[in-house]
């Protein structure tokens, strides 16, 4: 099986805004990661238009930490995203039930703020980060992925839907993020800026500690309004 001129290898995994799969560039002969996004993602010409200049600015920022975006095309009615490579697990696979080591915690942490760090100063936001958003690879290196991704559709959150499982689907539109890991200011679906990334990036560090989400609740709605209200449970 081919996508344009990459042949497909093997499916990477799933997830709300499409299916990875492990391809071959039978041009340069490397391995690449191709996110086929769904048709029903992108039926929005505009915002695909800024999800598409957005990806590219992130891409352009050529930081070792930031995924690199090689191609953003479509085939045959199919729009995908072709971005490099990572040999590793995502974040969400390497927290233990108990949480990581504080040392090994904070040497995935300082990567990611670094991350962060360099896209808020060139006024790019994430949106949606989260374990599922961050590979670590064979050698300790880290690689945040989706910049910009999580507003490329508009599809009304479900807040009556559980939030026990492990690997949360970002859910996008008015309130545009993961429930679990946005800010208050995304659970209540106003402009977010980039103190809502570092919002995002501290229950994100508070996970990786504890091996618990910082916010929790039955459903999406009282996850949210934990968010909103509560302070996460002080750490052990």
């Amino acid at each position: 099986r081919a996508i344009s001129h990459y042949q497909v290898l093997e499916k990477l995994g799933e997830g709300g805004m499409g299916v990875v799969y492990k391809a071959r560039d039978m041009h340069l002969d490397r391995f690449v990661a191709i996110k086929v996004l769904p048709p029903e993602k992108v039926a929005d010409p505009e915002r695909k238009r800024r999800f598409v200049q957005e990806a590219k600015a992130a891409s352009a920022l050529n930081h070792p930490n930031i995924i690199v975006i090689h191609d953003i095309s479509s085939e045959a009615g199919r729009d995908f995203i072709v971005m490099e490579y990572v040999a590793g697990k995502s974040l969400d696979a390497l927290i233990p039930r108990r949480g990581m080591r504080l040392g090994e915690a904070l040497k995935v942490a300082v990567q990611i703020a670094d991350a962060l760090a360099r896209a808020h100063a060139a006024g790019i936001i994430h949106r949606d980060l989260k374990p599922g958003n961050v590979m670590v690879d064979e050698h300790g290196l880290v690689k945040v992925l989706d910049f910009g991704l999580a507003k490329l559709t508009e599809v009304e959150v479900s807040l009556e839907a559980p939030t026990a499982d492990r690997r949360p689907q970002t859910e996008v539109g008015a309130i545009v993020g993961t429930v679990g890991y946005m800010s208050p200011e995304q659970a209540e679906g106003k402009p977010v800026d980039a103190r809502s990334d570092i919002f995002s990036f501290g229950s994100l560090l508070y996970e990786m500690v504890t091996g618990e989400r910082a916010f929790r609740g039955d459903s999406n709605m009282s996850t949210l309004a934990a968010i909103i209200k509560q302070d996460p449970p002080p750490l052990p």
